[in-house]
């Protein structure tokens, strides 16, 4: 008898499991069709008549297709001056962020620092309680950076969290082994950075990088405080002035040229978005392991 119950009891295993699959499955399709709908929405809105958005007639295809969004947006010369300068704002600031973080993080995280635990505690206070706008702006401004194309990547490289994440990679990766070995040598801690830590902590490099190329690409508000001269402004604030541009123009007419200026507008709008984040979309599917692995490198193991 208990041959024969084994394989029953193994069958109804086998169809619990396929029911609870097929229930995991269909959440989870569920979940991805609600994050991921109002991106496509956009994408399909700005390809679509403008009226039939307005009215939500706007299903899963475009609704007579049209391109006059995409053709005004790029009419503009300063999209591309404003591509160039996030583009640079992007690898220099991503490099300068480097340069400064990951050094510090391997400072922070050798035991024989003097003074490390006043160190890490002068970190982590501005991560809660900073100087205000007002108190920055006039340092920035003391520095002669107003203005300036380097204020978008010196003042503000230094990065809390990128510093603590990386530290603690440091701690939790990097074997005292290696380093009494290294001394044995006569190897200082200069040399063991360049030599055994950089090579070895390619991951967390890759991570912090692609968090602050991220990071740069989408920022707008230091150039709009810090930055008013048309030809070092970012992407982001040119595509905002020319979003309030042509609402502002919608907002003036009267009339069917008013009824087709707001038209004009609500597709710049979308089209807008889709110039913005399409750097974005298209890097983030090759990237994206290395966003979900930065959580666990710098993670506090037990």
């Amino acid at each position: 008898m208990t041959t024969i119950a084994k394989p029953r009891n193994k069958v109804q295993r086998m169809a619990s499991d396929k029911v609870f699959n097929f229930f995991l499955y269909l959440v989870c399709g569920i979940g991805t069709l609600i994050v991921l709908y109002p991106m496509y929405f956009i994408i399909i809105a700005s390809f679509s008549d403008p009226i039939a958005v307005s009215s939500g007639n706007i299903g899963l295809l475009p609704v007579n297709p049209t391109l006059d969004g995409y053709k005004r947006l790029i009419s503009y010369d300063s999209i591309w001056l404003g591509y160039r300068n996030t583009i640079l704002y992007t690898l220099l600031g991503t490099l300068m962020m480097l340069a400064v973080n990951i050094p510090a993080a391997y400072a922070l995280s050798r035991k024989d620092l003097v003074g490390r635990r006043l160190f890490n505690l002068f970190l982590i206070i501005p991560m809660f309680f900073t100087g205000g706008l007002i108190p920055t702006y006039m340092i920035v401004k003391d520095f002669n950076l107003v203005d300036n194309f380097w204020v978008m990547i010196i003042p503000f490289s230094v990065v809390t969290y990128y510093i603590i994440v990386a530290r603690t990679f440091f701690e939790s990766s990097l074997p005292d082994s290696i380093w009494e070995a290294a001394q044995i040598d006569g190897c200082g801690n200069l040399r063991f950075f360049f030599s055994f830590a950089l090579p070895l902590s390619k991951a967390i490099i890759a991570v912090i990088g692609l968090w602050a190329a991220v990071g740069i690409w989408n920022q707008y508000f230091n150039a709009l405080i810090y930055l008013r001269k048309p030809e070092l402004q970012p992407l982001q604030i040119i595509l905002r002035s020319i979003l309030i541009s042509n609402q502002n123009m919608a907002s003036m007419t009267t009339g069917s040229a008013a009824q087709e200026a707001q038209q004009l507008a609500e597709l710049i709008k979308y089209a807008v978005i889709v110039v913005s984040s399409a750097p974005i979309m298209c890097l983030y599917p090759f990237v994206q392991k290395y966003f979900s692995q930065g959580v666990m490198i710098g993670a506090v193991k037990g």
